[in-house]
Parts: C-alpha cells; sequence; structure tokens
C-alpha cells in the first residue's frame, strides 16, 4: 500500500471525510428532530443539558442518543444479582505519524547519486473514546478517555 503524501494526497483525504461527514447524521438538531416525541417528554433540565451534547447520570438511552449519537459499539453483561448492564462505546481516531529514513536516486553533475530523505506515513489508529454504562435504560455512569499518545 502506497502511503498518501505531498498535497495531492491531503486533497483526497480531505475530499473523503468531508463527503464522509456530508453523509453522517450527526447534528443534535437531527437527532431532537429524529426523536422529538422522547425530546418533548425530558425535563427541562434534561433537555437543556441534551441541547449542549451534555449527559448525565439517571438520563434516558434516548436523552443520550440525542445528546451524542449513534454509539459505535454496543455490549450486554450481566451483574451477580441478574442486572443488565448496557454499555455504550464511542470510538474516536487520530492519525498516528510514523517517520523513517529512505534513499532516492537523483542527479548530481550528470551523475546518479542516492540521497536520504525523511519519510513520513499517516496511519489511522482509533480509540475508546467514551464508554456509558446502562441499568434499567437509564445512565448508571459514563467516562470520557483520552487519546492514546504516540
Amino acid at each position: 500500500m502506497k502511503p498518501i503524501n505531498g498535497a495531492g494526497g491531503w486533497a483526497w483525504v480531505l475530499l473523503a471525510g468531508w463527503l464522509c461527514a456530508g453523509c453522517a447524521k450527526n447534528s443534535i438538531e437531527e437527532r431532537r428532530h429524529e426523536k422529538w416525541m422522547a425530546y418533548s417528554a425530558l425535563p427541562q433540565e434534561q433537555r437543556e443539558l441534551v441541547d449542549q451534547g451534555q449527559i448525565r447520570v439517571g438520563m434516558s438511552e434516548e436523552a443520550v442518543y440525542i445528546a451524542w449519537g449513534k454509539p459505535s459499539e454496543v455490549l450486554e453483561s450481566a451483574l451477580a444479582d441478574g442486572q443488565i448492564i448496557i454499555t455504550w462505546r464511542y470510538y474516536g481516531a487520530w492519525a498516528e505519524e510514523t517517520r523513517y529514513w529512505t534513499y532516492r536516486e537523483s542527479r548530481r553533475n550528470g551523475q546518479p547519486i542516492l540521497e536520504r530523505h525523511l519519510e513520513r506515513d499517516y496511519n489511522p489508529r482509533s480509540y475508546v473514546r467514551a464508554e456509558i454504562n446502562f441499568a434499567r435504560g437509564k445512565v448508571l455512569n459514563w467516562r470520557t478517555l483520552p487519546k492514546p499518545l504516540n
């Protein structure tokens, strides 16, 4: 696989990102419209939090969906007492840079020579950005996680 180098490569990456962003239903306003009955049933305090993209312990799954969007992954587990815990995971991504030296051929005074050249590759990496645990349809606890260090 050939790495994306130079301005032309980044143009393709930006174009692909722009196209994907146009397809995704991402805004709180769109999700609020999609789940308008659930949104209108929320207490005023929770509606204000949801409108700001914030969540709190005790919120419903619908409120969290409106505030944060569709989870990347949904897991189910059980406690010793038989209570079912639903975990929503949200993934983030970043481009990890890898640098390495290569040689490229060029000409000096009409003679072919090898020059050292620093190459850079950017590889997409994903990580768990946030986890929310639900019990009986309400937020039990949640946490956000930092982007891993390179």
